[in-house]
């Protein structure tokens, strides 16, 4: 048997979770499910220009996993760029940080007042 996976850290909600190709709009329209994890990782990679080494340290998981979590993720998001597939995002085992005891220097929820967009009841 498998050991369980690890909980990755993710410090903020997307502030959009779905996103479809401009004129094709409806629920009818195929869709690429992004994990959670993945949107983290594409997040702390790609956005804040994190080596992966730094991103997994940030996420608290190997640096190996986040290279398989970063390249299932951009093939996804190709699949969806390519093909016309909306992207939602939601899913995967996650921990929300809270922000405030968040040791980490790019968590986006330590310098947000509660009740940012992001955050659901």
């Amino acid at each position: 048997m498998p050991r369980p996976p690890k909980c990755r850290r993710v410090c903020s909600r997307p502030a959009t979770e779905e996103f479809a190709p401009a004129g094709r709009c409806g629920r009818n329209v195929p869709c690429v499910v992004l994990g959670m994890d993945e949107y983290e990782a594409i997040r702390l990679i790609d956005l804040l220009r994190m080596t992966q080494a730094q991103c997994a340290e940030q996420m608290g998981i190997s640096r190996t996993t986040v290279t398989n979590i970063y390249d299932t993720a951009r093939g996804k998001i190709a699949d969806a760029l390519v093909h016309g597939k909306r992207i939602v995002i939601r899913g995967g085992n996650v921990h929300l940080c809270d922000g405030a005891g968040c040791p980490h220097p790019h968590c986006q929820r330590r310098a947000c007042p509660k009740g940012a967009p992001w955050e659901k009841p």
